[in-house]
């Protein structure tokens, strides 16, 4: 019964060990462009947990892993060595000119999807209008279901704006105050 009892407890201090030795880290970003982080995912707004990145942190890094040194940013004038290429370069995470620039790029599509989203979206909204404008001497539950129809539409290209909007925020400026934050070269968002 003792050796039971002491395999259980082993087994508990064990998993209790894993569990704290790799916790998760959650990462978004808000329609402002400001970085949120939490290691308790029902923190996370519901409109931002599609968005959301997680990084698993180890307790404590190996003895032999180096530690990243933060980059000194420029703050005069371009010297000859910022004007070197940036293939080896790296943010504070390691993360080079390629993977910012994807970032970038990945921005740039979600905007130009969610403009045509957009696009589509109202134009669709302008004709259920004008099916409503000629159905004027239609009963009263047609005219109405019309109107839902319209109002789902609607809804619709309303949710295409924000992510336009949010697209543009992060093209213009999230991405920039990101890059700074992890000290990226800044011309890689570009």
């Amino acid at each position: 019964m003792m050796k039971r009892a002491s395999l259980f407890f082993l087994i508990g201090i064990v998993l209790a060990s894993s569990l704290v030795s790799a916790q998760a880290i959650y990462r978004w970003v808000d329609e402002k462009g400001s970085i949120h982080f939490t290691d308790d995912s029902s923190l996370i707004p519901e409109k931002y947990r599609e968005q959301i990145k997680t990084e698993k942190i180890p307790a404590e890094p190996p003895p032999s892993a180096p530690r990243a040194q933060p980059q000194a940013v420029p703050t005069g004038p371009p010297s000859v060595k910022a004007t070197e290429p940036s293939s080896g370069r790296k943010d504070v995470l390691g993360r080079g000119e390629d993977w910012w620039k994807a970032q970038a790029k990945m921005w740039k599509e979600k905007l130009q999807n969610a403009q045509k989203n957009y696009e589509t979206a109202n134009a669709a909204v302008q004709a259920k209008q004008k099916e409503i404008d000629d159905a004027k001497f239609k009963p009263n539950s047609y005219l109405r279901k019309l109107e839902a129809e319209k109002k789902v539409l609607q809804d619709k290209a309303n949710e295409s704006a924000k992510q336009v909007d949010e697209a543009k925020n992060m093209l213009e400026t999230g991405l920039a105050r990101q890059a700074e934050e992890y000290l990226a070269d800044p011309s890689w968002v570009k």
